[in-house]
């Protein structure tokens, strides 16, 4: 099957693959540049940018390096380099920025989002009814929920058309295979009726209601195959975070990477997090130290997501999700959190950017 690109607002989409938004520095300039300049959509995580480049842009470190408050653990000076790095690899082409709505001061990071230069603003990690009330200034970027149902998008669309006279640019359906947070209930994630395959077309079916809205699926997508089944039930792309992983450009840290390409389909399992969903990642050191409760001490340092409570969800789970994300891109493997798609087992090579997207294109393995 032959794929064509799409539009996002006022962007076109020369191919129909978008980069998903990875943090803790998943997926920062030189991975999300290089997806926008290979004719796909590069997106840009907003989480954990106060780490960026060793901490140089990060205003107020804690003594053993963790960045003081949720201005530091976010820092907008860092998003700025960020999106000027990726700009220089990508130039012109549409770029966008992932910016989770259980963050700490979401509105604020929206509009330095866009005034860092971000063409299209994503936003998962809750239902984003205010998402255009943070935007309202920008008029030209286009703005794309994740949701999980067609109901959840009726019930945005609603919101948003009432309260700001506009209706999402594109939405991404996102199944329970997806790596990171999810947007079901851990037993939720199981049920057959809650897999993509079964949620795609309903949301496909609502979105032509509200006027055609470009549906992007994601969770679980891996190959050129699983994009055609995509496509033929309806969805105008797909979203792909774990295959970007195991490409040169990706930011990650070695040590990331290679955890993911050491990982099992038994050791990859959803695990408690304190932002309050279910989140997928490789079971490693971490894990085996929060069942035996000898994991780093809990203090709230970042304060980097609101559901969190200042660290009494990261106390009930075992874990403070800020230091352990940051702990990956660090490297440290004996205490980092490593996110991946229920496919990661899947990857077993680092290839570049170019060679995935072509075999994405064309079909090859």
């Amino acid at each position: 099957m032959a794929f064509s690109g799409f539009t996002v607002g006022k962007y076109t989409i020369e191919k129909p693959i978008i980069q998903g938004g990875m943090g803790v520095g998943v997926s920062w300039d030189q991975l999300a540049g290089t997806v926008s300049r290979e004719g796909g959509l590069g997106v840009i995580s907003s989480v954990g940018t106060g780490i960026y480049e060793n901490r140089a842009y990060a205003d107020k470190l804690m003594a053993d390096g963790r960045p003081y408050e949720a201005e530091n653990f976010y820092s907008r000076k860092a998003l700025f380099k960020i999106f000027d790095n990726a700009r220089k690899i990508c130039g012109d082409a549409p770029l966008a920025c992932n910016i989770l709505y259980a963050m700490n001061d979401y509105d604020r990071i929206v509009r330095d989002a866009c005034d860092a230069g971000a063409n299209i603003i994503i936003t998962g990690a809750g239902l984003p009814l205010t998402m255009p009330e943070a935007a309202k200034d920008y008029p030209d970027v286009a703005l794309v929920p994740i949701v999980s149902t067609a109901k959840a998008l009726r019930i945005l669309c609603r919101r948003w058309e009432k309260t700001h006279g506009r209706l999402p640019d594109a939405v991404i359906v996102e199944g329970p295979l997806s790596g990171g947070h999810q947007g079901f209930k851990r037993d939720e994630c199981f049920l057959p009726e809650n897999q993509l395959e079964q949620i795609l077309p309903p949301v496909v079916e609502e979105a032509e209601k509200w006027g055609n809205i470009p549906v992007i699926a994601a969770g679980g997508v891996w190959d050129h195959d699983d994009i055609t089944r995509m496509m033929e039930l309806g969805a105008d792309g797909v979203q792909m975070g774990t295959r970007f992983i195991g490409t040169h450009e990706c930011d990650a840290s070695d040590t990331f990477k290679q955890v993911i390409l050491n990982s099992t389909e038994e050791t990859i399992k959803l695990v408690k997090s304190p932002v309050g969903y279910p989140a997928r990642s490789v079971q490693t050191n971490l894990q085996t130290m929060v069942a035996e409760g000898t994991a780093p001490k809990i203090a709230c340092i970042s304060n980097c997501v609101w559901p969190c409570h200042r660290g009494e969800e990261a106390k009930a789970v075992g874990y403070c999700i800020a230091d352990r994300l940051s702990d990956a891109y660090d490297g440290k493997e004996e205490t980092g959190l490593f996110f991946t798609g229920s496919n990661g087992y899947r990857l077993n090579e680092i290839i570049s950017v170019h060679e995935l997207m072509d075999k994405l294109m064309n079909g090859e393995a």
